[in-house]
C-alpha cells in the first residue's frame, strides 16, 4: 500500500468493517462508582457518567428513555436520562439491590434486594413501591418468562431458583440448584430455564412446566482448575439455538448448543468475565472484564472476539440501547 494511500485506504476500511447499525452500551463500572458509554460505531468510550455508590445491575426501560442503574451501597436505583446522560431520578428498592428485571410492559420493576432477602416490585412511571416478596437468602438473578406470567429469583445461599407467580405474586415452586445461583435466563420461547451455579460451576436447565432440573451443563477447559470455572452471566440468541455462558475466573466465554446443552467452544476474554449483552440486532455480544477493566466484543456470527475496550474500574454489567 503506498504511503501517500494509507490514511484514506484506513478510513475505508474502518466503514467496512464498523457496524452497520450503531448502538449505545453503557457498563456499570462497580468499583469506579461509574458508568462508561460505548458508541458501536467506532467501539469507543464517549463519555463516563458518574453514579452513586457500588453499581451493579444496570438495564435500559423499555421506552429507552432511561438506564436503570442498581447503586447497591447507597440502596436505590437511579435513573439515567438517555437525552442527557444525567441523573434524572430514583426508584425505592431496598438494602443493596443487585440485579432486576422489567415486565413486558416495562411498567413494573421486580428488584433483588441482597440484604434483606426480598424482591421489590415498583412502578416505574410513579416511581413508588408497590410491595416485596420474601424469597431465599441472598437474592441476586432475576428473570422473567416470555408471557409475564412468571418471575424466577436465584438466592445465592439458598441455592434455590424460586418461582413466582406475577399475578398473585405468591412463590409456587423452589427448585434446588448447584451452589451459589448467580443469574437467570428464559429462552425467548419459554421452553426453558437456564440458571447459574457459581460455586457448584454448572448451569442448570430447568422445565418451567414441571419446575425441575433437566439437565446441567459442566464445562472443561483445558489447563484451568474446576474450582477457577465459576459461571455468571448468561446470554441465549433469540433464535434460541445458541448460548454464551461467562466463566468468571477462568477468563472464558463458553458457547453452547441451546438445543443439545453441549459446549461447542470456549472464547478466550478479559479477566473474571462477568455479564453479557447483545446489540439488538444480535451481530455482536458485548462482555464485562472486572479485573481487566475492559469489554470484550465478540461477532456472534464467527465467534471470535474482535475488540477490546477499556473502560473503568471493575465493570460489572452492561445493557445496550438504540439510541
Amino acid at each position: 500500500m503506498p504511503r501517500r494511500c494509507l490514511p484514506a485506504c484506513l478510513a475505508v476500511l474502518f466503514l467496512l468493517t464498523a457496524p452497520a447499525n450503531a448502538f449505545v452500551a453503557y457498563v456499570s463500572n462497580e468499583k469506579a462508582n461509574s458508568v462508561s458509554v460505548i458508541d458501536t460505531a467506532t467501539w469507543t468510550v464517549t463519555s463516563t457518567i458518574k453514579v452513586g455508590q457500588r453499581p451493579r445491575g444496570i438495564e435500559l426501560t423499555r421506552d429507552g428513555r432511561f438506564v436503570l442503574v442498581a447503586v447497591g451501597d447507597d440502596d436505590t436505583i437511579q435513573m439515567i436520562d438517555t437525552a442527557s446522560r444525567q441523573i434524572a431520578g430514583t426508584l425505592p428498592s431496598g438494602p443493596d439491590p443487585e440485579l432486576f428485571v422489567q415486565d413486558a410492559a416495562g411498567k413494573i420493576l421486580y428488584v433483588a434486594n441482597e440484604n434483606d432477602n426480598t424482591v421489590a416490585v415498583i412502578d416505574i412511571e410513579s416511581r413508588a413501591r408497590l410491595g416485596e416478596l420474601e424469597v431465599g437468602v441472598e437474592p441476586e438473578g432475576m428473570a422473567i418468562s416470555p408471557d409475564g406470567a412468571m418471575l424466577v429469583s436465584t438466592s445465592e445461599s439458598t441455592n434455590m431458583a424460586h418461582f413466582i407467580d406475577t399475578a398473585t405474586r405468591r412463590i409456587v415452586a423452589n427448585v434446588l440448584v448447584d451452589a451459589r445461583p448467580r443469574f437467570a435466563e428464559y429462552k425467548r420461547d419459554g421452553s426453558e430455564v437456564w440458571v447459574s451455579s457459581e460455586i457448584g460451576g454448572t448451569v442448570s436447565v430447568i422445565d418451567p412446566a414441571r419446575r425441575s432440573v433437566a439437565k446441567r451443563i459442566q464445562f472443561a477447559v483445558p489447563g484451568l482448575r474446576k474450582e477457577a470455572i465459576q459461571p455468571v452471566g448468561i446470554a441465549i440468541t433469540a433464535d434460541s439455538r445458541t448460548a454464551f455462558v461467562a466463566l468468571g475466573p477462568a477468563n472464558r466465554i463458553a458457547v453452547v448448543d441451546a438445543s443439545s446443552h453441549q459446549v461447542t467452544k470456549y472464547l478466550l476474554v478479559g479477566q473474571r468475565v462477568w455479564h453479557m449483552a447483545f446489540t439488538p440486532d444480535q451481530k455482536y455480544l458485548l462482555a464485562t472484564n472486572g479485573l481487566s477493566n475492559d469489554v470484550s466484543v465478540i461477532d456472534v456470527a464467527a465467534l471470535k472476539v474482535v475488540k477490546t475496550i477499556q473502560v473503568g474500574e471493575q465493570p460489572w454489567g452492561i445493557a445496550i440501547s438504540r439510541q
